[in-house]
């Protein structure tokens, strides 16, 4: 589904595809211990500071005005690291990190930019790569009638593509303001729209969307 024709915004489809009564913004990892101030990535920060950060706080506000559900997937781990992943070498990297996601940690708390709306839905996860691997997002949307997700946060590399085909594979359509989120590095970012999350997803910007909502 595309919502532009000559590079010009398709008001009409847009605003139906992200229907606030329909439609849920997923905001995917966008946590100090990732994006935030205890980052243990700092490339992927400062990808994500000039554009991530300020685009995503202003989606979300623009959704919680216009009545869209707001939901913070995060990424914990219990501090004995009981339970957790260790099939891939993304994951046997995590206990070197100089600033575990320690469950109940600032690190895993949402970043202030951002914040936690009264009616926003934080929802942890302690497994895999997508929020809707070992979570209850997929029975939370469904029980709401949701049936497009807006996704935003990182990483473009691994868990917003995962999120992507999980949403896609589910029955959801997916909208990807493509300021929103962020990866590294920079030229595989682009290929990856290009080749792989345009072809299953709407693909817009952070002012598209929210001038869609204010509509």
């Amino acid at each position: 589904m595309a919502c532009t024709w000559n590079g010009k915004v398709n008001w009409m489809e847009l605003r139906k595809a992200i229907e606030p009564t329909t439609t849920a913004l997923v905001l995917q990892e966008c946590q100090n211990g990732v994006i935030g101030k205890l980052s243990a990535l700092p490339a992927l920060a400062e990808a994500a500071e000039e554009g991530l950060i300020p685009n995503a706080a202003a989606l979300a506000a623009a959704a919680r005005t216009a009545g869209v559900r707001v939901i913070h997937c995060t990424a914990q781990h219990r501090a004995d690291g009981w339970g957790g992943n260790r099939n891939a070498r993304l994951f046997r990297a995590m206990p070197k990190m100089p600033v575990p996601l320690h469950a109940g940690t600032e690190a895993v708390e949402v970043v202030a930019e951002i914040g936690v709306g009264n009616a926003d839905v934080v929802l942890p996860r302690h497994h895999g790569l997508s929020p809707f691997e070992g979570t209850e997002l997929d029975s939370l949307l469904r029980n709401e009638g949701i049936r497009t997700i807006v996704a935003v946060g990182v990483s473009v590399n691994v868990a917003i593509t995962n999120l992507a085909f999980d949403a896609v594979n589910a029955g959801y359509v997916v909208v990807i303001p493509r300021d929103a989120v962020a990866g590294t590095p920079p030229d595989y970012v682009d290929a990856v729209f290009e080749h792989t999350l345009s072809m299953i997803a709407t693909v817009t910007t952070t002012a598209d969307v929210v001038g869609a909502w204010a509509r």
